[in-house]
């Protein structure tokens, strides 16, 4: 190997190692309260070597967010290979979903509207998801899950309305974080399902919810 393909292969290394680091700083404190100098420093690497990979810090938030999206698209594309239906796909990506939200600082959330190039890649990637998530409710539909008369376009845009709520809104000073989602996804679920689709999603909270309380007293 070259020294020229050695430094390649090490700055490429050192940008991942980068951006990993920054990923799980800007979801444990948010973004604004992390400088790059906190993140050279857990990397133990000198501000300047930080710089020379990345010109500023919007810059490695877009690069983090880019990163996030497609671990997300391959964490989905195995879903999608693995699930019986549409339901079950759903019914695994809310649990995902809830874990990440756990995961993630709310200010995390609150910042990066500060953002205007960083907020805008999530924009685009929330308007390609949603056109998605549409054709994957049809096939729901197909499946004999999801019922034939509901537009989906509307009440995924309702939908995505009542999680910005929760993201933006102080709803969890009063309620559970878990609780409110619960309510928001559950409620939804259950009025686009047939009879089929109900039952099984039914089945999916008792299991979910023992799970969750035999976890809980385990806990205690």
């Amino acid at each position: 190997m070259s020294e020229h393909t050695k430094h390649s292969a090490s700055r490429s290394e050192l940008r991942e190692r980068i951006i990993q680091t920054a990923v799980e700083s800007f979801s444990a404190h948010g973004i604004k309260s992390i400088t790059m100098d906190d993140i050279a420093a857990s990397l133990g690497i000198s501000k300047r070597t930080l710089y020379e990979v990345f010109s500023d810090k919007e810059s490695l938030l877009e690069e983090c967010i880019l990163k996030s999206q497609q671990d997300t698209d391959a964490w989905l594309k195995d879903i999608l290979a693995t699930s019986n239906n549409v339901l079950e796909v759903i019914l695994r990506c809310y649990q995902w979903s809830i874990e990440k939200f756990h995961a993630t600082n709310r200010k995390f959330f609150e910042d990066l509207k500060k953002y205007p190039k960083a907020y805008e890649l999530v924009k685009k990637n929330h308007n390609r998801s949603s056109e998605d998530t549409v054709n994957f409710f049809k096939e729901g539909v197909k499946q004999g899950i999801f019922r034939g008369d509901v537009n989906f376009a509307i009440v995924n845009q309702l939908v995505r309305g009542q999680l910005d709520l929760l993201m933006n809104s102080n709803i969890c000073d009063e309620y559970s974080f878990l609780d409110v989602y619960e309510s928001i996804m559950f409620t939804f679920l259950r009025g686009i399902s047939t009879e089929k689709g109900a039952h099984e999603l039914e089945n999916f909270i008792i299991e979910y919810r023992e799970k969750h309380t035999h976890s809980d007293e385990t806990e205690k």
